[in-house]
Formats: C-alpha cells, structure tokens, sequence
C-alpha cells in the first residue's frame, strides 16, 4: 500500500499575514496552503510573496505539509509566484482555476525548466463550471509521465459565484459536482480535498458538513480558521471502532483457515478481500496520524 499522509485538516493561511504564519507553526492542522491569492490585496501581493518564501525557507513547521497558493496563470504575478515558490521547496504548490489538463502539462513544464525538486508536488483548484465538466480530463493529467499533479481541492465559494448556486443546508446544489470531482480523482489515484465552510459560529453545521465530506469520499477538508480543525481532525480520522473493526478484519483473514479464501464471515456478516484492503487503508491512516 502507498505512503499515506494525513490531509484531515487544510489551512489556509493569509500570506500577507506575518503573524498568521508565525502562529501556524502551533496549529495542530495537516496541512497549510500559505495563500497569496484570495487572501492578499494586489498591492500586496510582491510582498506576501517574499513573506511567505521566508517562511517555508525557515522551516519550523513540523510534519505540517507546506503548501504555497500562487496567484492564477492568467494574471501578472503567476510567473513570479511559481519561481518564488520553487526557489522556497515547499511540499506543493496549489493552482487555482485548473479547468483544463493543457494548464497542468505547461506548468509541469515551467517546473521543469525552473529545475524543481522531484518531490514538488502539484495540487489543482477545481472552481470553475468548465473545472468539474472536465474533472476526469484533468484529473488524467496524473497519468502523464513526470507530472506531479497529487491532489484536487474543492472551490466551493468559486463554483457557487459562476453557477449562482445558493449554500442551503446539505449541499444539495453541489452534491452532483462533489461526487463528480471524487470519481475523477480516485479514477486516477488523487487525493482530493473538500471546500471551506464559511460560518465560523455554526459548529454543528461545520461538523456535520465534515461528516458529509468524510461519508462522501474527500480525503480532508479546506478551513479558513485554526478554530476548525480540531474538529476536521476528529471527523477524518478512523475512530476507535472503526479501527477495531479494520483490525479484526486483517486478523481474521491472516488465519491459516481463511488463507486463499475470498470471502468469509465475522460477527454474523459477510466480509470480502476488498473489505480487508479497506481495512489495511484505515490502519495504515491511523498509524499515519499517530506517528
């Protein structure tokens, strides 16, 4: 089974906000996107950069993954923003408004020239109508040789602006885009993380959209508040009897009377080889999360 790393929880974090990014060294979050677009005014945006470089140069983030969100490929900071980025190393660069495959193959090219580390991963905002008709498309780009396209994450405010969609409880408007974005993302070995919830006070309803995200397939979730995670972090993560299933799940197929068999039964119910590699899965991610 691949190396799982944890994306229960994604913050983004204001570039331009040099205690922000201070005090994201003590955030308990899986992940960082160090933002130089949505959250940066364009007068500030050469500066966020520099600021943000600085910091993930720095280092002091722990086993917290390092993401830089540049400006888009059409506006006239991009450029800057992507040889910033690759000068700084962090674990992954996040594009906003990937609609097309053509966009992730000519900046696997500029990263290329830029002489980027191997390890420099891609991750691509899908925000756009065009972004979730051609999710499959897009998400093909990862099968191309030497692309570094890792993860999809959800713009759920960017897709609700272009379509008019209204947020009502439940995400009913989205759901055939969410679901939509997952198929294409595991069709092609991507992790894909859900979009923000944006009422900082409703805690219910931030928890019950995580438990909607987590049933639905999304490996995490995007926050816009350090006050959210503890409850992305609880909601992503194998609970006690979920991991107490998964391991009798292993363990009663690793029986010298099980071995070579393809289906068997544990407590009364049918249990299959995909149910163990579900169940590896959901071991391997806790021991991801508590090492």
């Amino acid at each position: 089974m691949p190396t799982i790393r944890p994306r229960r929880s994604v913050l983004y974090m204001p570039g331009s906000n040099a205690r922000a990014l201070e005090k994201a060294r003590e955030i308990a979050a899986d992940a960082l996107i160090l933002d130089l677009e949505d959250a940066v005014a364009p007068e500030a945006k050469a500066a966020a950069r520099d600021q943000v470089c600085a910091a993930v140069k720095a280092g002091g983030y722990g086993r917290r993954e390092l993401v830089i969100r540049t400006n888009g490929v059409d506006t006239p900071w991009f450029g800057e923003d992507l040889a910033a980025a690759v000068a700084a190393d962090p674990d992954a660069i996040l594009i906003p408004k990937v609609s097309t495959r053509e966009t992730l193959q000519q900046i696997d090219a500029t990263l290329d020239g830029l002489k980027a580390q191997p390890g420099l991963r891609v991750w691509a905002m899908i925000e756009t109508p065009l972004a979730i008709l051609q999710a499959e498309t897009i998400a093909r780009a990862s099968r191309d040789p030497g692309s570094r396209l890792a993860c999809f994450v959800l713009g759920t405010n960017d897709l609700a602006k272009e379509t008019r969609a209204r947020f009502v409880p439940g995400r009913a408007p989205m759901l055939p885009w969410l679901t939509s974005a997952i198929l294409a993302a595991r069709a092609h070995g991507l992790d894909i993380l859900d979009g923000v919830y944006n009422d900082l006070k409703n805690e219910d309803g931030f928890r019950g959209e995580c438990e909607q995200g987590r049933d639905l397939g999304f490996d995490g979730k995007t926050l816009i508040h350090p006050g959210q995670v503890a409850t992305a972090n609880a909601v992503f993560a194998p609970d006690a009897a979920e991991l107490a299933q998964a391991q009798a799940i292993i363990a009663a197929f690793a029986q010298p009377e099980n071995q070579g068999k393809g289906a068997i039964q544990l407590g009364g119910r049918m249990v299959e080889l995909l149910h163990a590699e579900m169940a590896k899965r959901v071991v391997a991610l806790a021991e991801a999360i508590g090492d």
